[in-house]
């Protein structure tokens, strides 16, 4: 049985009101541990309004609420969490927007500099990919799981696994023990909805 959870990504775009359902129905399949609101092309006002709606709902389900990219919204929204990619704020402009509470993660692509100095500074996690081709990150490199195996045998900051992840081709990176799995259109777009995608990841992760 290994520790990894699912840290669920929104889809590239959506209407507010069908995708608050399916979220409900993907958190009915078991466990997440976090979900990060990514709306790139979104107006400040659209990412407040969704998240107005979308993390009361994860906070009934004990899920974290992860903002992308927007520090001064993830402050003014009381968010749990912010994600920072390589082109935002760097971490400690970040940090001293939202104080000392807020967990911050931080993006490093395949870079095992970038990954070390974001611990160093005080990351919460740090994210590595994309792992498998991606739909949301066009321009995304390519990672390779070992990684994955190297920050977890000698770092204590958890770390992501990101880029393309389906319930058909996680095992290899559970195997490494990575902490979390950030999985978007493998969850929304599984063939038997995200309520089972969840439910299967959680099987693997289990198993």
């Amino acid at each position: 049985m290994t520790n990894t959870q699912i840290y669920l990504i929104t889809p590239p775009v959506f209407n507010l009101d069908d995708f608050a359902g399916q979220l409900q129905e993907a958190l009915a399949g078991g466990p997440v541990a976090s979900l990060q609101l990514r709306m790139k092309d979104a107006t400040d006002e659209e990412i407040i309004k969704a998240a107005e709606v979308l993390m009361p709902i994860c906070h009934a389900c004990d899920v974290a609420f992860i903002l992308n990219d927007h520090v001064d919204i993830a402050k003014k929204i009381g968010a749990d969490g912010i994600h920072l990619g390589q082109g935002d704020i760097n971490y400690g402009d970040a940090r001293a927007i939202v104080g000392p509470d807020m967990a911050i993660g931080v993006t490093c692509k395949d870079s095992r500099h970038l990954s070390m100095t974001a611990a160093e500074q005080g990351a919460d996690y740090v994210a590595f990919g994309a792992f498998f081709p991606t739909q949301t990150k066009k321009d995304a490199a390519p990672a390779h799981k070992e990684i994955l195996s190297w920050w977890v045998e000698l770092f204590e900051v958890p770390c992501v696994a990101i880029g393309g992840i389906t319930v058909e081709n996680a095992k290899e990176l559970i195997d490494t023990g990575v902490d979390f799995l950030a999985v978007s259109g493998g969850i929304w777009n599984h063939s038997q909805g995200p309520k089972e995608a969840v439910k299967q990841f959680n099987i693997l992760f289990s198993a």
